[in-house]
């Protein structure tokens, strides 16, 4: 029977997940934390409402709920939930930093330290509730006691540059530049690679005045990656001081690129452009920069100047007016309105400018408070790039490279594969393994021959639901997928049961069914299962050997899976080098049976990355791409692995051969590395 993936009925559906839900509410879920840990938060959600429905006493659910909710931005349900977490457990220190983390969205500061002061009180070294409450405290205002917080982290973990970067930036609003910088350099001191540690210290050297370390910084970040607008800003902003103008212009247009809707931008733009004398772009520049912040009165300023070099007189006034109406005591702007209305032909107009601006200076000692408020015309300064602020990493282990907030490239194509692929970031991050599945996203792009005999074999004897493929890029499934396979779990499980009973426990057709329910197991992400029914499998005298090969293979894949969440939430570490072993052993039993099993090479050579062995991992990579020349996946990662190495000649070469094969986001990652 083949699957049906769109249509199951709704009564199948509830029936199946109530029946699994009452076998074991725990696995349940270890399920739904699972398939929180790789990001299918709806999927997640329909889990944890399963235990709820059925045990609505268990704080825990409301919990793995909550933060599912905050994955998705739904923080008022994820205020509900952390609520009756907490109702439940009143004893949780996660469940009041989840909390605490909702009140920040909510920008209900005073509540969040609070509850961060409550997880502290439970958990009082963990440096995630500390950290929190020192950025909340900071963002109230009370800095010191953020700084007192910081100073806690930094007595346990001295070689912290995040933590050095904080300390950086609440000095930093505190206004004490100098301890900014301190802080900022020894957040230098031990990340090196981070573009926004030397963002930081290029503004604030910058703010100091020492330009020539301003400017080495700021390229620094650039030549880094940074896609924070504000560096080409400020890099601008000194090649502009010191009379470079073609530099500063192409700063500024880079800018523009990856900031479209910020108005410094355009107005640093707009300044220089009046100063070489290309007064209409100039204008074009100031324009746009007022419809985007029409509050900042200063730049209306700088656009009068322009108009009155254009002779537009008229809409300089206006412009002049609005200056003068902020900003009463700013002189300057009497005296262009004057020669404006000179111009125009106002002369009783121009001499009321000019006689205010005389009684004002002739006033200045009197109103010396007043006119030291005076406007910022000149160029201005962007701030630091920022730290990366969103905490909705810390509830999933699932990690984020490490990148700061980019503006993404205007899409000029509907498609992503059209256009200037090279501008678009790509993480530093290895293509994953080849697994056998139901579903794969297109893969039409890719030159990698998906097919082995022995899987065509198995897939035309129609012994599973469903054709199996090799993919690399696994679909999400709609809720309505998922129904569809816990009822097929339900099926299968029936039909095993049957086989059993009938006395029928060593023929191939259960080692088939037994392969199949354990394919489903892992589409639902239930990987302890899936490996269960493999071993399972494999005992059976009946397992014919081009079924131990693809049975093996996929035992080795989900142990992966199951492996990555829990060394990812510490539930295993004690065994992680063994279970690394037991993969390794499956993924060679499959070589050794099978050695054109060119997918076995390659999700080692994986393994062996992640183990940081690298010139074994490279072998393998080698031996997959011998036997298929056009594996872009192998040439992506043998490519990435040299990189790694220092080899970047030989890895830029297999990058090369990568997007030629199919995987265009290489060509970012040659961009860069060059």
């Amino acid at each position: 029977m083949r699957i049906k993936r769109h249509i199951v009925t709704a009564v199948l559906c509830t029936l199946s997940l109530c029946t699994f839900a009452q076998l074991n509410t725990d696995r349940i879920t270890a399920i739904g934390r699972n398939a929180l840990y790789f990001e299918d938060y709806v999927l997640s959600i329909q889990y944890f409402n399963q235990v709820i429905r059925l045990k609505p006493y268990l704080a825990e659910p409301y919990f793995y709920r909550a933060i599912a909710k905050i994955q998705l931005e739904d923080y008022q349900g994820a205020l509900y939930d952390c609520n009756a977490a907490i109702e439940r457990n009143p004893f949780s220190p996660g469940c009041y930093y989840a909390r605490g983390y909702v009140y920040r969205q909510l920008n209900q500061w005073e509540l969040a330290e609070a509850d961060y002061t409550e997880a502290l009180h439970f958990s009082p070294e963990n440096r995630t509730y500390m950290l929190l409450r020192a950025d909340t405290r900071a963002q109230m205002g009370q800095y010191d006691a953020a700084l007192e917080d910081i100073e806690w982290i930094l007595r346990r973990e001295p070689q912290s540059a995040s933590v050095w970067s904080e300390k950086g930036q609440v000095a930093f609003l505190k206004k004490d530049t100098l301890a900014a910088l301190a802080a900022f350099e020894q957040a230098a001191t031990y990340d090196k690679t981070n573009p926004a540690v030397w963002s930081a210290l290029g503004v604030t050297n910058l703010m100091l005045e020492r330009e020539e370390e301003a400017y080495a910084q700021l390229t620094q970040a650039i030549n880094l990656g940074s896609k924070w607008a504000g560096d080409y800003i400020n890099r601008g902003l000194l090649h502009y001081r010191r009379h470079n103008y073609r530099g500063a212009l192409s700063d500024y247009d880079q800018a523009v690129k990856l900031a479209p809707r910020d108005a410094d931008c355009y107005y640093n733009r707009g300044v220089m452009r009046q100063d070489v004398g290309d007064y209409n772009n100039a204008l074009a520049d100031l324009n746009t920069a007022i419809e985007l912040a029409p509050e900042h009165t200063e730049m209306r300023y700088q656009r009068a100047l322009v108009k009155m070099q254009l002779k537009q007189w008229s809409s300089a006034v206006t412009d002049l007016d609005s200056m003068i109406a902020r900003y009463p005591y700013f002189l300057p702007a009497y005296y262009l309105a004057a020669q404006a209305k000179t111009q125009q032909g106002q002369t009783a107009a121009a001499y009321r400018y000019r006689q205010k601006a005389y009684e004002l200076e002739q006033n200045k000692e009197q109103i010396q408070a007043q006119l030291a408020a005076q406007p910022n015309t000149d160029l201005q300064i962007a701030q630091a790039q920022p730290q990366k602020k969103d905490h909705r990493k810390e509830f999933s282990s699932s990690t984020a490279q490490n990148q700061t907030e980019v503006q993404e490239e205007d899409q000029k194509y509907e498609s992503e594969t059209r256009g200037t692929v090279q501008k678009r970031y790509q993480d530093v991050i290895n293509e994953a393994n080849i697994v056998l599945s139901y579903y794969s996203q297109d893969q039409s792009l890719r030159s990698t021959n998906y097919y082995h005999a022995i899987v065509d074999s198995l897939n035309r004897s129609e012994a599973l639901p469903a054709a199996l493929r090799f993919t690399a890029q696994e679909i999400t499934l709609t809720a309505e997928m998922v129904d569809f396979h816990f009822s097929e779990i339900t099926r299968l499980s029936q039909q095993i049961d049957e086989r059993l009973e009938t006395q029928q426990p060593e023929d191939a057709a259960l080692v088939s069914l037994l392969l199949a329910r354990a394919i489903e197991f892992a589409i639902v992400q239930d990987y302890t299962s899936a490996i269960d029914d493999c071993t399972r499998a494999l005992q059976s005298p009946a397992a014919n050997p081009a079924m131990t090969v693809i049975i093996t293979f996929c035992r080795a894949n989900w142990r992966y899976r199951l492996l990555e969440y829990q060394r990812a939430t510490g539930e295993q570490e004690a065994t992680v080098n063994m279970d690394f072993d037991i993969m390794l052993r499956d993924y060679d039993q499959v070589i050794r049976r099978q050695p054109d099993f060119v997918f076995a090479l390659y999700n080692k050579a994986n393994i062996l990355c992640a183990q940081r062995q690298w010139d074994d991992a490279i072998d393998y990579y080698t031996q997959a791409i011998g036997l298929d020349n056009d594996f872009a996946e192998a040439y992506f990662n043998r490519g990435l692995t040299y990189v790694y190495t220092g080899e970047n000649e030989k890895g830029l070469a297999d990058l090369s051969k990568a997007g030629e094969l199919g995987i265009y986001q290489a060509y970012n990652l040659i961009s860069r590395f060059k």
